[in-house]
């Protein structure tokens, strides 16, 4: 049927512009090839030149109302504005959680309906609320040489990431654009096989301040620390680390120089914990410092027990284009409780009884509250001198010369 209405489409045009002679030739083709009665032939032909008003078919009722769509942007702005597939993974536990301590007020239809919505429809739904989100910053990173010839660097087929306490450690600049002087650093830990992510701001970059954070953040994994992996920053590749990680009987390796993706699990947690958490503000008073203390003691909760993360299970190339396979998303929390030969079972105890009765709700209010002051706090600083005070009066007795000559 298909073949005899593209044939007749297609003959249409020809048959209106020909003689009657050649017409008659025309229907004789169509009646052989289809089988029709001239008079039908005739009438498929004149049909197929006339326009057809198509009728818009009216809209699907939609499946999630506003109810939901305004209790999705709720658990979205609790969860940190994630993308679909990771808040899909965490509606299970986010949505009845929310609802036990009164932060979500919805009905049992509701929430069945905000559960089971599809990773696809939320990021529908909420592209235009994503677009209202905002930039990028630089790096601060130089290069230590006096002990990379003792520090093997990484590739990777060499670490086991499947073990937990493989880390992948780096610091993040909070100098706002203007690098001259000292400024506050953040200090990300992040853990390869599980996702745990322990997170420190140190007053600058020296190795003692950034050694001493280390300590501090690898003491609070649930999971003894068996390896730490770097950059080549003259703040990690030293003598004081470099001894601590041989006495402690860590593996201790670093990155290819220029090579930022093999640090790739830290330098996502570089923009989804702290870009997205404290911004590209300057930060270099004790205050700030302060307060960047406090905010991390929060977030880490919202990202270990909260944040639903997917790790790249195989990838595949077929010609140009490669193919990624990714597991299930679940929480660094969830997949610690997942394991089982590493994390002892009274960590996982002790850990269930501190999940149980979190409200990342409540965790959420209380962490935007902290970056609100620490805001006001940069924001309501004076901005540095465009240039030294003995430069400026050079420059204006300069200028008093060039005046009198």
């Amino acid at each position: 049927m298909s073949e005899r209405k593209a044939f007749t489409k297609a003959t249409a045009t020809r048959y209106a512009r020909s003689s009657r002679a050649q017409k008659t030739i025309i229907l004789d083709e169509l009646c052989a090839a289809t089988g029709w009665h001239r008079d039908h032939a005739r009438r498929a032909l004149r049909q197929r030149l006339e326009l057809t008003v198509v009728k818009p078919r009216p809209p699907r009722p939609p499946i999630y109302g506003e109810a939901v769509i305004a209790a999705l942007r709720f658990c979205w702005a609790v969860q940190g504005t994630p993308c679909g597939r990771l808040l899909a993974a965490a509606l299970p536990d986010l949505v009845p959680r929310l609802r036990r301590l009164k932060e979500l007020e919805i009905d049992d239809a509701t929430a069945a309906l905000l559960v089971k919505i599809a990773p696809a429809t939320i990021d529908r739904r909420l592209k235009a609320d994503r677009a209202k989100l905002a930039p990028r910053g630089r790096s601060h990173t130089k290069p230590g040489t006096l002990l990379k010839d003792s520090i093997p660097m990484r590739t990777w087929a060499e670490w086991d990431d499947a073990v937990p306490g493989f880390v992948e450690i780096d610091l993040v600049g909070h100098e706002g654009g203007n690098a001259q002087g000292e400024f506050c650093f953040t200090l990300d830990i992040t853990d390869i096989a599980t996702g745990w992510t322990e997170t420190r701001s140190v007053k600058n970059k020296a190795q003692k301040w950034v050694f001493a954070a280390i300590k501090d953040a690898t003491a609070a994994f649930p999971f003894p620390i068996r390896g730490i992996d770097s950059d080549n920053g003259s703040e990690f590749i030293n003598w004081e680390l470099f001894r601590w990680c041989e006495q402690e009987k860590l593996t201790f390796t670093r990155s290819r120089s220029g090579n930022k993706n093999d640090g790739a699990h830290v330098e996502q947690k570089n923009w989804h914990i702290v870009r997205q958490t404290v911004g590209y503000h300057r930060y270099d008073t004790p205050a700030e410092l302060e307060l960047l203390g406090r905010i991390w003691a929060l977030q880490r909760l919202l990202t270990n027990h909260f944040a639903p993360q997917q790790k790249l299970v195989a990838k595949e190339r077929h010609g140009a284009k490669i193919t990624k396979t990714y597991d299930q998303p679940a929480t660094p929390y969830q997949r610690v409780l997942a394991d089982t030969g590493t994390v002892l079972k009274k960590v996982k105890t002790k850990l269930t009884r501190e999940n149980k009765p979190l409200n990342p709700a409540q965790i959420q209010r209380e962490l935007q509250a902290l970056t609100a002051e620490l805001l006001t706090l940069t924001t309501s600083k004076g901005g540095p001198k465009p240039q030294p005070e003995v430069r400026a009066q050079s420059n204006d007795s300069s200028k008093k010369l060039s005046r009198a000559s």
